[in-house]
């Protein structure tokens, strides 16, 4: 049956012809932005899960600005204790020189003089942004490393963290005890508290006497070439006690760290009240003068003070032994450094390729589902466009349908 009112063919070849050029639509839409997916109407769950790996991308980018910063602040620190580590050789040099007879001893020290000025120098300038890592103002920074997306989708930082050196040449109240070096008084009293020659004898006391210690002050007490040591904390400090039980901790610590030395012959002893003494197995003070298998020496360090704060005290024209003593000590502080330096600064280096690596990873990601594929885009561009022709004509016969009821009444 044929009407004039309703023409189904038509009806058939308009609903072809409407989704032929919607998909032609969609298609030129892919072509000219390069992507199937370009916003939320068109697929959410793509869009947003795109979006937020696009976020990613871009806070990889502050992470990547993050660690270069982080690379060449640690690389002019490593740097710089390089040349210090260098120039201390140099140093020790000139007091290796300084140990034998028929030597200008005044000459050598003025050139470690030069040496200790031009070291002082390189830590003082050893700063990148602002930045020092060796002139012990900065204990440690962090270098944001990564972002880290978790399964529920919470975001965290995370950090490489590079601990500072202390390369500085002052700070120390007192180097050798018994050679009543500067900053000792005449009866061994240093900083509020006794590193003292009692009785006229060199043995080594800590008493009660004075201040209480500050957090981080260090003595070391070196026998026979082996070193105690005892670095006050903050407990040991505590405001509920007073600076004689400050003291008397202290002492204990340091006789327990001088007994596990198990230097034979040696005995420290302490009263329980601040009092440490050391002697010579038969009781007799340990006298390094009368002596001779018995040498020990003491130092005290304060808290924050440099790391090569006995260089500015070498005396190769008086005591070229204790300067031999205590070079070895800062070119190894010195070398310790540059070796951490350089791990922290190869590990930096890692975590920026990876970064870089896995935002191009996570960039790819993202195309994989979002951006169109430009050789089936344009052969399907091709074929609606055919269908659009063959929709359109069919639409054209469908119309002229209905005419052909004009034949039957002539």
């Amino acid at each position: 049956m044929t009407s004039l009112l309703t023409n189904n063919g038509a009806m058939v070849a308009l609903q072809t012809l409407k989704s032929v050029n919607s998909s032609l639509s969609e298609t030129q839409g892919q072509i000219s932005t390069g992507k199937k997916v370009d916003n939320a109407k068109q697929n959410a769950s793509v869009w947003a899960i795109s979006k937020t790996m696009e976020s990613d991308v871009n806070g990889f980018k502050s992470v990547q600005e993050s660690l270069a910063l982080g690379e060449s602040t640690v690389a002019v620190a490593r740097q710089a204790t390089e040349t210090v580590t260098e120039l201390l050789g140099q140093v020790k040099e000139r007091i290796v020189s300084a140990q034998g007879d028929n030597v200008d001893t005044g000459k050598l020290q003025k050139e470690i003089e030069s040496l200790t000025g031009q070291i002082e120098s390189v830590v003082g300038a050893a700063q990148f942004n602002g930045l020092n890592l060796v002139d012990g103002n900065t204990t440690s920074t962090d270098v944001l490393s990564s972002l880290d997306r978790a399964s529920d989708g919470s975001v965290s930082s995370s950090s490489i963290t590079v601990s500072g050196a202390n390369l500085s040449t002052g700070g120390y109240t007192a180097k050798n005890v018994f050679g009543a070096t500067t900053g000792v008084t005449s009866d061994g009293d240093v900083a509020g508290f006794g590193l003292d020659k009692t009785g006229g004898t060199d043995d080594l006391v800590i008493d009660s006497s004075g201040a209480a210690f500050a957090a981080g002050d260090t003595i070391s007490v070196t026998i026979n070439d082996q070193v105690a040591s005892y670095t006050v904390s903050a407990d040991d400090i505590d405001a509920t006690y007073t600076a004689a039980n400050t003291d008397a901790l202290v002492a204990a610590g340091l006789k327990a760290a001088i007994d596990d030395l198990g230097i034979t012959g040696l005995t420290a002893s302490f009263d329980g009240s601040g009092t440490l003494a050391l002697a010579t197995g038969a009781g007799t003070p340990a006298d390094p003068a009368a002596d001779t298998d018995l040498v020990i020496s003491a130092q005290f360090e304060n808290a924050g003070s440099g790391g090569l704060g006995l260089l500015s005290d070498i005396d190769v024209e008086n005591d070229p032994a204790t300067a031999l003593a205590n070079i070895e000590g800062m070119i190894t502080r010195a070398i310790d450094a540059t070796a951490a330096f350089g791990t922290v600064e190869n590990r930096i280096s890692i975590q920026k390729d990876f970064v870089s690596n896995l935002s191009d990873s996570v960039k790819s990601g993202i195309g994989s589902l979002v951006d169109a594929d430009m050789e089936e885009t344009s052969a399907r561009l091709q074929a609606l466009q055919v269908q659009q022709q063959l929709a359109t004509q069919s639409l054209s016969i469908a119309n002229q349908g209905p005419q052909q009821l004009l034949s039957l009444f002539r």
